[in-house]
Formats: structure tokens, C-alpha cells, sequence
């Protein structure tokens, strides 16, 4: 009775940890594969500019080089140093900022436009007593 119990255990134990090995392995698989398809989506060259933070927490910023099945290159703008990236070093791979937004220079265009409708139909006839320069 003892020896079936004991194999009773170890068998749950051992599908338990394989379960969970497969699991993670499989999260990770994953990652890199949504890593690949950035990179992919990014291109190659000088304009597929790229920001991308490494699992150990550091940041690589420059452009792609070059990509291949397991890694990408990533040559930095303004030294030209090349280095090689695996993407299973990669937490996460986004396009670097450019400045502003189209919705935020939307934003700043109408509140200049606001601005000078109020200062030409508020301002201008308070100031202006109707003299010939105004």
C-alpha cells in the first residue's frame, strides 16, 4: 500500500513539474516570436530606427542592421558601434518617439487658431478706439 501511494505521488509530481517546464517554455517561445515579428515589421536599414530593452534592463538605441533567424544587429547612430542581438535576450523592442504626435500638433493648431480669433474679435476693439490705424 505504501510503495503504490509513494508512486502515486511521484508520478503526479513529476507530470506536475514537466506541466510547468512546458509552460514556461512555451511563454517564452512565444516572446521571442512576438520579438521576431517587430523586428521583422521594423525592417532593415537606416530608417528602422530602434529602441530595444535587453532582460538584464539595459537599453540598445540605434538602427537595424541586419536580421537573421535567432538574432538582429543594431548599429548605433552616432558611434557606429554594431552589436549583435539574440532575441531571446530581448524583454521588449518598440519604435523610438520622433517628436510630437499628429493629435498633439492637432491640439496646439487649434489653440493657436483659438488664440487669434479671440484676439482679433475680443482684443483688437477693445484696444483700437476707432482711429485710423486700427
Amino acid at each position: 500500500m505504501f510503495k503504490k501511494s509513494l508512486a502515486m505521488v511521484l508520478s503526479a509530481t513529476l507530470l506536475i513539474v514537466g506541466f510547468l517546464s512546458q509552460s514556461a517554455f512555451s511563454q517564452d517561445s512565444r516572446a521571442v516570436q512576438e520579438i521576431q515579428i517587430k523586428v521583422a515589421k521594423l525592417g532593415v536599414g537606416h530608417y528602422a530606427r530602434i529602441e530595444a530593452k535587453l532582460r538584464d534592463g539595459s537599453k540598445v538605441k540605434g538602427y537595424i542592421s541586419a536580421a537573421e533567424n535567432d538574432s538582429f544587429t543594431v548599429t548605433d547612430s552616432k558611434s557606429g558601434a554594431v552589436q549583435m542581438i539574440p532575441y531571446a535576450n530581448v524583454a521588449s523592442v518598440k519604435k523610438p518617439s520622433r517628436g510630437l504626435s499628429p493629435l498633439t500638433w492637432g491640439i496646439l493648431g487649434g489653440a493657436a487658431a483659438a488664440a487669434i480669433i479671440v484676439g482679433v474679435t475680443v482684443i483688437k476693439p477693445v484696444v483700437c478706439d476707432g482711429g485710423a490705424g486700427c
